[in-house]
This record gives structure tokens, C-alpha cells and sequence, in this order.
């Protein structure tokens, strides 16, 4: 009897841990796994700055499924078959020694991506995956809804009992179309995961200046979040505004990125303790100069920028402010108010929210209820996350899964 044959298209997070659970769950088969690109791991390279964000300290599954604005409810499930304590252990039994950062985000101790990108081709290499680089593939072959094989962009036809497609995501609807041609529904794509630019920001000029939480909103809408900022050359990035971009990525492409973001800079002082707080000053210290006399552990720099907005010169002193210097400093403060116009990608991670349906796929296997032995994986399915290594943990996964039950 012929060797089983199962092939996976995309050699990136998803691919290699769906080709390497594949193999580990069918000894007997042949599997395969394409790359259209030269090189494989090509995002698992970039990420996280060139330390690769491997996934977050988030051990609760019902906490874990939280951080997707799509797929939360659809990963729940399948975190009781691979979590994110299950990838810590992974990594480590293959000899990747992990840390947790401050913030939850676990890197390899290395602080280098190559680290987990030679561990996966290892591994793949170790169990007899077979790594095909340059084969891009055009068409899905099906019949009576059952998988029969692929063909490559050079008319080449592949036999297969089972494939998986672990593409990633693409900023175009038309990069969907030979998986539209299966039968999926594809949910459009747009950006995810990106930073505001703000040309009149009057802020620019202190790029690199950043505050540990700030609550960033979207004006007339309900989109708001917290988290650490930072001022940047085009405008402003970090936490706040990323979690932002993730959440809001379907309302903020409808407004073509064209809004008014308003920003708090101290969310947790309220606007009754800033007053309270400028009266006690104005007492004991009423000589000290305002601009040079930074209050709520704001950086001084900022802090000066604040004061010339709000008209309060170098040498105004603390027993000279008004009610309206007042009033247009705490506005300044807590309800700064930035024209976007227009977004950048987050360093070399493009992320998209959107991709295959998740109605049609079955939700404990990860296999298409549309044609039999076709799985799906990674970021080419509406799953996507905010900052912080959930995007990764989504990749494992549901290549972990998907390369079980092929």
C-alpha cells in the first residue's frame, strides 16, 4: 500500500508545527511542506524585533481567548488541546530555554528568533518532514468534496490524502481567491495591529518620549484603551494605541483612517486631584517655575510641551497660575485631543484581521466542513490578536491541531 501523503503550503509558524504534529501523529506518512518563498520562517525571523515573541504568560485559557478581537470564542476551545503552557513546555523540551518578561511576553533567554526558527527546522528535519522552498501553489484539487491533491504555479500536479494551508494573511482579497475556488467564504481583509500618524501632532519633535499608561480613545466611538504610549516621528505607537488599532481594525479602515484620537495622558488622576494637586503646590512651593517643576511622574520634556500648549511661558511661576492656564493645562492633560490621518505598519509585522470564515471550519479538528482532509491554519483564518505573542500562540495551536487529526 502506498504511503499516506500529506502536504502543507506555507512554511511559517503554523506550517512547521503543523508539519511537524503531522508527522509525529502519522510515523508512516510522507509529509511534505511547500514554500513559494526561498526561505522559510521569514516572519518568525522579524518578530518581535529579531527576538521572537514565542507566546505570552497568559496560563488561564479563558483569559488566553481575551486577547483576540477575532477568534477568541473559536481558539477557547482548542487551548484545552494546546495552550500556551503547552508551547512554553514544547520549546523547552526541544532544549529552548524561555523567559518571561516584565509584561508577560516570552522570549527565547538567546534574545535572537534564530533560536526558535532552527528549532522548528530541526525538529522538521529530525522527524522526515520534507522542506520543498520555491513551490508555489495555484489550485486546490478536490472531488465529491474530498481532497485529491494541488497544483503548482508551474502546472505541476501533487497527489494528496490530506493538506493543510497555513498561507498567512494578505492584505488584498484577491490573494484569497484559489481558497475561495474551494468553497470558503472569505471575511475581507484589512490592517490590524498598526501605529496613528499624525502630521500636526505638536508633539513630534519629542519622538522617543513615551508614559508607562495612557488611555487612548476614538472620538464618537466606543473604541478605547489603555496602556503604555509612545510619541514617534509620524505620530504615536506602543500598547495603547496598538491594542487600539487591533480592536477597532474593521471601524477604523471604514473611516479610512481619518479620525480624532483623544488621549489621557494620566487616566488614573482624576481631573478633581490635578486641581487639588496644583493648590497644594501654589502653597508650598509658590516660587518654584512651573515648566521646570514636572508633575505625575511625566517625563520633564513632556511635561514643558504641556505647559507651552497650554500658554504657561519659562517663567511663570506656580503662584501665578490662573484659572486659565488651569483649565487649559488639565485639558491638555487629560483630554488631549490628535487628528490621524493615516497608519503605519507596526516595525516589519503586518498583521490582518480577516481570511477564511471560521464557520467553515470545524472548530475541534481544525479539517474544512466543506472538503474532506483540508485543514486550515495560522493566520490565513479570521484570527488575529493584539501585541504580545497571542498571534504566535494562535499559529501553534491551530497547527498543533490541525496536524493531529491530518
Amino acid at each position: 500500500m502506498d504511503k499516506k501523503q500529506i502536504i502543507i503550503i506555507g512554511g511559517g509558524a503554523a506550517g512547521f508545527f503543523g508539519a511537524i504534529s503531522a508527522a509525529e501523529n502519522n510515523p508512516d506518512a510522507k509529509v511534505i511542506l511547500l514554500e513559494k518563498n526561498r526561505t522559510v520562517l521569514n516572519k518568525v525571523r522579524i518578530s518581535g524585533g529579531g527576538r521572537c515573541n514565542v507566546t505570552h504568560a497568559c496560563f488561564d485559557n479563558k483569559q488566553l481567548a481575551k486577547f483576540y478581537p477575532r477568534g477568541g470564542s473559536f481558539l477557547r476551545p482548542l487551548f484545552n488541546q494546546f495552550n500556551a503552557q503547552d508551547t512554553v513546555k514544547w520549546f523547552e523540551n526541544q532544549g529552548v530555554e524561555l523567559k518571561k518578561e516584565s509584561d508577560g511576553r516570552i522570549f527565547p533567554i538567546t534574545d535572537n528568533s534564530e533560536t526558535i526558527a532552527q528549532c522548528l527546522e530541526q525538529k522538521a528535519k529530525k522527524l522526515g518532514v520534507s522542506v520543498m522552498t520555491s513551490f508555489g501553489v495555484s489550485k486546490i484539487v478536490f472531488e465529491e468534496n474530498k481532497i485529491k491533491g494541488i497544483e503548482l504555479q508551474n502546472g505541476e500536479f501533487m497527489t494528496a490524502d490530506a493538506v493543510l494551508i497555513t498561507t498567512g494573511g494578505n492584505p488584498n482579497i484577491s490573494g484569497y481567491q484559489w481558497l475561495m475556488d474551494t468553497g470558503h467564504t472569505i471575511v475581507p481583509p484589512v490592517p490590524s495591529l498598526f501605529t496613528f500618524n499624525v502630521p500636526s501632532s505638536h508633539f513630534l519633535d519629542l519622538a522617543g518620549v513615551s508614559v508607562q499608561k495612557a488611555l487612548v480613545k476614538v472620538a464618537g466611538k466606543k473604541l478605547i484603551q489603555d496602556g503604555a504610549l509612545l510619541v514617534t516621528h509620524w505620530g504615536f505607537s506602543a500598547p495603547a494605541v496598538l491594542k487600539l488599532s487591533s480592536w477597532g481594525a474593521r471601524e477604523l479602515a471604514e473611516l479610512a483612517y481619518d479620525f480624532t484620537a483623544i488621549i489621557n495622558w494620566i487616566p488614573d488622576v482624576s481631573e478633581n486631584k490635578i486641581r487639588q494637586t496644583f493648590d497644594e503646590i501654589k502653597k508650598t512651593n509658590p516660587k518654584k517655575l512651573i515648566q521646570s517643576n514636572q508633575q505625575f511622574e511625566l517625563p520633564s520634556r513632556l511635561w514643558k510641551r504641556f505647559c507651552e500648549l497650554s500658554e504657561i511661558d519659562e517663567n511663570l511661576r506656580w503662584i501665578d497660575l490662573t484659572v486659565k492656564h488651569t483649565n487649559k493645562l488639565i485639558e491638555n492633560l487629560i483630554n488631549s485631543s490628535q487628528k490621524v490621518q493615516g497608519k503605519t505598519t507596526f516595525k516589519e509585522e503586518f498583521v490582518t484581521c480577516g481570511g477564511i470564515d471560521l464557520s467553515g471550519i470545524n472548530p475541534e479538528t481544525m479539517e474544512s466542513k466543506i472538503i474532506k482532509g483540508l485543514f486550515f491554519a495560522g493566520e490565513v483564518l479570521d484570527i488575529d490578536a493584539v501585541t504580545g505573542g497571542y498571534n504566535f500562540q494562535a499559529a501553534w495551536t491551530t497547527g498543533f491541531v490541525a496536524g493531529k487529526n491530518m
